[in-house]
């Protein structure tokens, strides 16, 4: 067995050696020449700590699973109060917890979208709502963006980058993807037999692009000119991250089917689904049973979910994100001005940032130094030039200035 630690706990050598040996070999040395060689321990707040006792601000968030921060009280007090009267639920049944968190939902919900499918992953959510477009319309075409990211599984990897899919083919057929932000090319794509255009509203894997003003509005008119539904994926941009409650609400569009989780969970319970109009639900009268799962709409998750929609809608707690975005992006625009040769641009919304660096190499180089520093955050894996800045929602003024001193150290620290 591996050496215990004085705390109780293990090493990181140890640790990574029983990853190595239990977990797989091959990940453990991919994670060492990416330089995150250590093994996550303690974490609180908007830190963690690895098991030598190191600590690192989390600007990856697990995606935005931490938007709360790391061990959120609120989350912990509702799920354990939770457990000591419910169960997961058996799917199948009707629940009352899953219906208060799909009120919940549709209080802050855009437009007249109302219903919702809980699922167990973000992945999941992309399946159900594939097939609710599917099963309504009745048409097989799906278009999707190059470079966008639905998930490992199904539709969502059928939607993915050659670089996550090619050792799984053959694929679902009826994918079209195209390019970003380009309307005619959608407008191309789109015809009779498209059930459903699915796009992250914001992009993540491709390094956080912030479609231009008019773009979505122009998808939701040809959509409804052509019958297909709309489609956007909010796992990662959803639920506060972008300073308002979903991305779509920049642009006052309102798809027929949006998809939410990762943050949700509250850090503490996985759980995600996809919500719908009552156009879509029309389609359970012909299946009702649509997505047999049996960790569909755990109910222990499904109160966290309405004490997560309670801390979002706090007031002030989206002007704090907002304060917080715009003093990232003062420190950025400075950083930017005072090292052009190796960073050109920042761009995002919120506190969904991104740092763009030359190249690919260079965007590396960053990430290895950021973690050196002590600052967990990586490269966009489609668009490997760019540095993800995604903290916790609650970071406060002080910790950004960390961040800040902690890049501005990694940026010296790589090479031109």
């Amino acid at each position: 067995m591996p050496k215990q630690t004085s705390n109780g706990s293990m090493s990181n050598e140890d640790a990574l050696k029983l990853n190595a040996r239990y977990i797989s070999s091959s990940r453990v040395s991919a994670y060492q020449a990416y330089g995150l060689d250590f093994v996550q321990g303690r974490r609180e707040g908007v830190r963690i700590w690895d098991l030598d006792g190191n600590s690192f601000i989390n600007c990856r968030s697990s995606g935005g699973v931490f938007n709360f921060g790391h061990r959120p009280q609120f989350a912990i007090d509702a799920l354990k109060a939770a457990l000591d009267e419910i169960d997961m639920g058996d799917w199948l049944l009707l629940s009352p917890y899953r219906a208060l968190a799909a009120r919940a939902l549709a209080e802050i919900l855009p437009g007249d979208l109302q219903y919702t499918f809980f699922t167990a992953s973000g992945a999941e959510a992309a399946e159900c709502a594939v097939k609710l477009a599917r099963g309504l319309t009745r048409r097989p075409g799906i278009v999707c963006l190059e470079n966008g990211y639905h998930g490992h599984v199904g539709f969502g990897l059928a939607m993915d980058d050659e670089i996550y899919n090619q050792w799984y083919r053959p694929l679902t057929p009826g994918i079209t993807r195209v390019p970003m932000n380009d309307v005619d090319a959608v407008d191309r794509a789109i015809d009779d037999s498209t059930a459903v255009v699915c796009m992250e509203t914001i992009p993540a894997t491709a390094g956080y692009i912030v479609p231009p003003d008019g773009y979505f509005e122009r998808i939701r008119e040809i959509c409804n000119n052509r019958g297909a539904l709309l489609m956007l994926d909010e796992v990662q941009c959803g639920m506060g991250r972008t300073g308002k409650f979903w991305a779509a609400d920049h642009w006052k569009v309102v798809p027929d089917l949006l998809m939410f989780g990762k943050s949700t969970s509250g850090g503490i319970y996985p759980i995600s689904g996809c919500c719908y109009s009552e156009k879509v639900e029309n389609f359970l009268k012909a299946d009702p049973i649509f997505h047999p799962s049996s960790y569909s709409g755990a109910e222990p998750g499904t109160v966290v979910v309405c004490e997560v929609i309670k801390k979002l809608t706090e007031p002030g707690f989206l002007d704090h994100v907002n304060n917080m975005s715009r003093k990232f992006k003062l420190g950025f625009d400075d950083l930017c001005a005072r090292f052009p040769d190796k960073l050109v641009e920042h761009r995002g919304l919120g506190l969904m940032l991104a740092l763009e660096t030359h190249s690919e190499e260079q965007g590396f180089a960053l990430m290895r130094q950021a973690v050196a520093h002590r600052i967990l955050a990586v490269y966009a894996n489609n668009r490997r030039s760019s540095l993800l800045i995604m903290p916790p929602l609650i970071i406060s003024s002080d910790e950004v200035d960390e961040v800040l001193s902690g890049l501005e150290a990694s940026v010296k620290a790589m090479k031109a």
